[in-house]
């Protein structure tokens, strides 16, 4: 096996480590100035560590602002959501990977297809169907319409390929169903997958910011982003305050992100070993 220059390992190394300060720098500065008096965050002076750290602008987030409410609504949303997609993602995804029928492919072409259609082309109808059942402004209209996702059926599709027929077959001698198949043989093995869906579910529907802009209508029912748009609009607009609401909006998804880590991986490349 011949091994790379030395040279090139310290240039591969010093890239990786400038793309990671180039990615952690906004974050970096946004917990600094979270920290920060409003004469130290409009200085001129780029001062990266506050000179007199405060949690003032905590204490006025959380008991100025609907903090707490914003944030159990995205859990609320962000869980729902990301539980229903997985399970809808598993049951779709197991015809177009393990069943013979007529026209699968092109059944699943068409639901690859989906992913290029912008998600604005279909709100305003998504919007008129949640009125007519009386779901604006709920937890119902902010969910039901996400429940599933060409991603999530892709992800599970590649990764069913991976597990070997034999689990099936023995499964079927021992007269297992085609459900119960799924359910306690092939279920256990989609882990990795489960996980990878789940966090890119979860992020992505943390951060969703027009569908419950179009949906939600009350004050109560705020995600954590429409919170953050409300106090940027504000007419003197208190940035300390909004960097410890956006700091505190982060340790959702980190949480998510560090419990499954150890899948996240693994889940990524096994969905990618066969077509």
């Amino acid at each position: 096996m011949s091994r790379r220059p030395a040279g090139l390992t310290l240039l591969l190394h010093a890239l990786l480590a400038g793309g990671a300060v180039l990615m952690l720098a906004p974050y970096v500065w946004m917990v600094s100035s979270s920290f920060k008096p409003s004469a130290e965050i409009y200085s001129a002076t780029i001062q990266l560590i506050p000179r007199h750290p405060i949690v003032d602008n905590y204490r006025t987030a959380v008991h100025r602002e609907p903090v707490v409410r914003a944030i159990l609504n995205s859990l609320v949303v962000a869980s729902a959501e990301t539980l229903a997609v997985v399970v809808t993602s598993v049951f779709t995804a197991y015809p177009f990977a393990r069943l013979r029928f007529r026209g699968r492919d092109a059944v699943f072409l068409m639901v690859l297809g989906t992913m290029m259609i912008p998600a604005q082309v279909t709100m305003i109808p998504t919007f008129i169907l949640m009125r007519w059942l009386g779901w604006i402004d709920t937890y119902q209209g902010l969910i039901v319409p996400r429940i599933m996702t060409p991603l999530g059926i892709f992800l599970m599709r590649q990764f069913l390929l991976t597990l070997p027929r034999e689990l099936e077959e023995a499964a079927r001698i021992d007269g297992c169903g085609r459900l119960r198949t799924l359910v306690q043989v092939l279920v256990p093995h989609l882990g990795p997958a489960m996980a990878t869906l789940a966090i890119f579910t979860f992020t992505a529907s943390w951060n969703e910011f027009f569908w419950p802009l179009i949906v939600v209508q009350s004050s109560e029912m705020r995600t954590i982003q429409l919170l953050i748009a409300a106090l940027k609009q504000a007419e003197a607009v208190e940035w300390g305050v909004v960097m410890a609401v956006v700091t505190l909006s982060v340790f959702p998804t980190v949480v998510i992100y560090l419990a499954l880590q150890r899948y996240f991986v693994k889940g990524i490349v096994m969905s990618g070993l066969r077509g």
